[in-house]
């Protein structure tokens, strides 16, 4: 069963525009043109949890005639940005745990590890990593892991409150140049000038798979490899694999399903956008973190996992106006010339397909299906693997960055045999 947005029929959420306003034309004349078509474990897991929410969204904008906001390429050429890409010089230097991005935008961020930097950029969007993930702890004697609350959410800058004035479509306008996709893709190509690397080594999870891979594709010299683990399903919109929505509520308990109905038509009522606060925003993105905790298969929902309440509010509707209602990001994906390791959860609430398009659509990506780990009861991978699997997890990431930096992209002997005290491990390659 399919739910659509935009039908009373389904039984399932209804997009609803009351509140609406129209848009006067001598109103967006004035505004910039943009370019058409164009602490603890537990915590951790629920880091990705709204991008499907996103993947979700094909009726979210369907009657506004939206295209979308961000194009690839436009960050590289700075187009559509509030600030430029040269980060401003620290004002505070002694602010280790901040990185100044643009003149009022500052990123909180920690690291832990010594040897080669890696950049972690996590998923929601809006749940930053508070602590290091299981499984990478077996790297830090060779790799340093840098982690960063995107602008937004965590503790870094939340540029905005309330929007007490101006017409909905200059809002919109200023909400997405602010907190949008290309402010997110500006910021790690800043993060590279502050650390001071030539390229950078990037593990994204969820819908910060998505924007490593966005960030590649607009700056293919500026990324030595990339790790994707369960990317979003977002290349595309309307996602052709499947509706999320629709998984999630057969997946929810039966006393549930009136209430997600319920939620999920207020949630969507995007006439009432900017009547809301970054507090309540942030609230009901909890919200749909929560449900879709409850519909995975990898025990999240039953091991005591709280929604941090730090989470982002404004930053996940940005980067909804940043895609619009329909887009097509995959033939940018030719452009990334790094290595690529694609990493996948058999279990995983999102379905292979999604993974499958990232690994086909990057030049000699290489794709590792993670198996269920046999010491945990049969528990399956799902879309947090380091909780579910941290074994495979880590160690399939150790030997793809290992073998990138001695100059050698490919799967060890080991990974490809599969191993003899676990299941085997499932290896696709798209070769070029």
């Amino acid at each position: 069963m399919k739910i659509r947005l935009d039908s009373p029929a389904t039984g399932g959420p209804r997009l609803s525009t009351k509140g609406l306003q129209q848009v006067n034309p001598s109103e967006t004349e004035k505004l910039e043109p943009r370019e058409p078509n164009v602490r603890h474990r537990k915590r951790l897991v629920v880091g990705g949890l709204v991008f499907m929410v996103v993947a979700g969204i094909g009726g979210f904008l369907w009657q506004l005639s939206l295209q979308p906001f961000y194009e690839p390429g436009m960050v590289r050429r700075e187009h559509n940005l509030r600030g430029p890409l040269r980060p401003p010089e620290l004002v505070s230097p002694g602010d280790e745990d901040t990185w100044q991005v643009e003149k009022d935008i500052r990123l909180h961020h920690w690291s832990v590890g010594s040897g080669n930097p890696v950049l972690v950029v996590h998923g929601g969007p809006g749940y930053p990593f508070t602590t290091l993930p299981d499984g990478l702890g077996e790297l830090t004697d060779r790799y340093e892991f840098h982690f960063y609350d995107q602008r937004g959410c965590g503790q870094s800058t939340r540029p905005f409150d309330r929007f007490e004035s101006g017409g909905f479509y200059a809002n919109m306008v200023e909400l997405e140049r602010t907190l949008g996709l290309g402010a997110q893709i500006a910021d790690l190509e800043r993060i590279r000038q502050i650390l001071n690397l030539e390229q950078l080594t990037i593990i994204g999870h969820s819908f910060g798979a998505f924007l490593a891979t966005m960030y590649a594709a607009e700056f293919p010299d500026r990324v030595g490899a990339m790790v994707l683990v369960a990317p979003a399903g977002v290349l595309v919109l309307p996602a052709p694999e499947s509706d999320l929505f629709a998984i999630v509520r057969t997946r929810l308990p039966a006393n549930q399903v009136d209430e997600f109905d319920t939620f999920m038509e207020e949630y969507l009522a995007f006439g009432q956008l900017f009547s809301r606060s970054e507090q309540e925003l942030a609230a009901m993105n909890r919200k749909i973190g929560q449900y879709f905790l409850e519909a995975t298969r990898d025990g999240a929902a039953h091991d005591g996992t709280e929604i941090p309440a730090d989470n982002g509010g404004w930053m996940v509707q940005a980067a909804y106006l940043s895609m619009g209602r329909q887009h097509d990001y995959r033939p940018a994906l030719q452009q990334i010339t790094a290595p690529t390791l694609v990493l996948h959860g058999a279990e995983d609430i999102v379905p292979q397909q999604v993974s499958s398009t990232y690994a086909e659509g990057i030049p000699g990506a290489k794709m590792v299906v993670l198996q269920p780990d046999g010491t945990l009861g049969g528990q399956g991978t799902g879309h947090f693997p380091w909780s579910s699997n941290p074994g495979e997890f880590g160690k399939t990431i150790g030997d793809f960055l290992d073998s990138v930096e001695q100059g050698k992209p490919q799967a060890t002997p080991e990974h490809e045999q599969g191993r003899a005290d676990n299941q085997p491990v499932g290896e696709t390659t798209n070769g070029r």
